[in-house]
């Protein structure tokens, strides 16, 4: 075991205060809510039908794309604080050596600022908050299209 394991195992799923998740920069946040967000559709996806993985992956990049991440938060801003807002922006506007492929950069850098916002969430332990931010998009338009179907 190295040195600091032990303590990096006991800070993982402990909440940060909001200071302390500001430290981290944009692209971490965005890093560890591309996780939070992708866990989360696959969450949903999984407990609406028992189906072949194959087709819960092909259903699961319905969502979890740059331009439709774009539309969620388009649709969220009015429903963010100040605060979460400002997280948004960071993520949104950070500088990445990464380019998007078939994603324009305007999708990709909302996406980014989304993921951002949902990292920031989950290091501050706001799970509430997280699921209110979903509901508000991902599943509202899930829901939306198998009524369509």
């Amino acid at each position: 075991m190295f040195p600091d394991e032990s303590n990096i195992l006991n800070k993982i799923c402990q909440p940060l205060s909001e200071k302390e998740a500001r430290m981290y920069s944009p692209l971490t946040l965005a890093f560890l809510g591309d996780a939070v967000y992708s866990l989360l559709v696959r969450n949903m996806l999984a407990l609406s039908a028992n189906k072949p993985t194959g087709k819960l992956h092909k259903e699961s990049i319905t969502y979890v794309n740059a331009a439709f991440q774009a539309q969620a938060i388009k649709e969220l801003l009015p429903h963010l604080n100040e605060n979460e807002e400002y997280i948004f922006k960071r993520g949104r506007n950070a500088h990445s050596a990464h380019s998007p492929k078939n994603q324009s950069d305007a999708d990709y850098r909302y996406a980014t600022g989304l993921e951002t916002l949902y990292g920031y969430l989950y290091l501050c332990g706001e799970t509430e908050r997280i699921k209110e931010i979903f509901n508000l998009s991902t599943y509202k338009v899930y829901i939306e299209n198998q009524n369509n179907k």
